[in-house]
This record gives C-alpha cells, sequence and structure tokens, in this order.
C-alpha cells in the first residue's frame, strides 16, 4: 500500500478529475490513482473538495460523480504561491525549482519570461 500525505492525495484526485472528460465515480478516481487507496478515503477527500467547492457533483442515482470545478493551472499556481509564501528562503526555492526543469519546461519559462533567447 502506498503511503502519501493527504495533501498529495488531494493534488492525485485533482489531477484525475482535470484529465476526465466529464464526470467520475470516486471508483472511477481510485482506478486512475496510483496504488489504488481505499474507496472510503477518496470518498472522503472527495467529500472535503466539495466543501471546498473545488469540485463539483452530480447525483447518479445512489452515488456521486464529480468534476473539477476551478482551472487547474490557476490552483496549481496559488499552491505554488502558497509554498513561496512560507519558504523562509523562497529565491532559494525558485532558483532549485528552475534547476530541475526539463528543457521545454525552460523553454516554455523563457517564453512566458519575454526571454526567447537560449542561454541568456
Amino acid at each position: 500500500m502506498v503511503r502519501r500525505q493527504l495533501g498529495q492525495l488531494e493534488a492525485e484526485i485533482l489531477a484525475a478529475l482535470a484529465a476526465a472528460d466529464g464526470h467520475l465515480s470516486p471508483a472511477q478516481i481510485r482506478s486512475r490513482l496510483d496504488g489504488e487507496p481505499a474507496y472510503t478515503t477518496v470518498n472522503t477527500v472527495l467529500f472535503r473538495l466539495y466543501d471546498k467547492r473545488l469540485v463539483t457533483r452530480e447525483r447518479q442515482g445512489r452515488h456521486f460523480t464529480y468534476r473539477l470545478a476551478v482551472d487547474e493551472s490557476r490552483l496549481v499556481a496559488d499552491r505554488m504561491h502558497d509554498h513561496l509564501r512560507y519558504a523562509s528562503d523562497p529565491s532559494g526555492v525558485l532558483s532549485r525549482f528552475v534547476q530541475t526543469l526539463s528543457s521545454e519546461e525552460e523553454r516554455v519559462l523563457r517564453s512566458i519570461l519575454g526571454d526567447d533567447a537560449p542561454g541568456a
């Protein structure tokens, strides 16, 4: 069994919903996660995400199906910003993050920042 922090499981569930074309049941979400956490755990996290208004739900018979209610890129960017805000050395965190980017990710970041020149 894979043990993960609750925040990590929330992020994995949100990513599974972001990749879906429509609503997913807790069982469908569970099958898309590494290690397949307990159904009750996935359901509990989904209820919490619903309370936070990060997902919407729709009744399908006796059960609910879920869909992402927010823009995934905004959600991830907000989490990254929160981590930077609480870091004792935000510049060091940013530096370490940039050092781990792939060539393609670096190219995209340079493009966003308006610096398309390689090595600049």
